[in-house]
């Protein structure tokens, strides 16, 4: 978001993928994550990445071009609830992609590349699911339960 922000030729670009609810190319967002996380490295104890890796493959590249990954915390909700909850969003927001169009797309998008990801980790038994139709107070809990054995 922070190059989308930034008004860029890639910023622009990135942008439009996202109005349209597709994946911002592979290859893109492994050097944005890599220029964000050297410039963290030495003042922090670890990454929360949100929204990544969306594909098996970025899962893989990421480890072999980065660095290994701990834990993959699955913050899960229903689609439906996953829909009011954007288009809400998309009311305070100001995001041109949080409309119901390109939610679809996203969430389709989410079944077909990103689930297998969810199942990738689950084998290697790195995944935490969280069930975010609780409370929030309880999905907070939750989260930090499982941060909590980690750190």
């Amino acid at each position: 978001r922070e190059a989308v922000q930034s008004k860029s030729e890639r910023g622009e670009q990135l942008n439009d993928l996202m109005k349209e609810g597709k994946l911002v190319p592979m290859d893109v967002v492994l050097d944005l994550l890599k220029e964000g996380m050297l410039k963290k490295a030495d003042s922090t104890k670890g990454f929360l990445i949100d929204g990544y890796p969306r594909e098996v493959e970025q899962a893989i590249k990421f480890e072999r071009q980065i660095a290994p990954c701990n834990l993959v915390l699955y913050i899960n909700a229903n689609d439906q609830t996953m829909t009011d909850r954007l288009l809400n969003r998309g009311k305070t927001s100001g995001r041109v992609d949080d409309n119901i169009e390109t939610i679809k797309a996203r969430l389709k998008t989410f079944h077909d590349a990103t689930e297998p990801v969810i199942h990738y980790y689950e084998q290697q038994g790195k995944l935490a699911a969280i069930n975010s139709e609780l409370k929030p107070e309880d999905v907070f809990n939750e989260v930090q339960s499982v941060l909590d054995k980690i750190s």
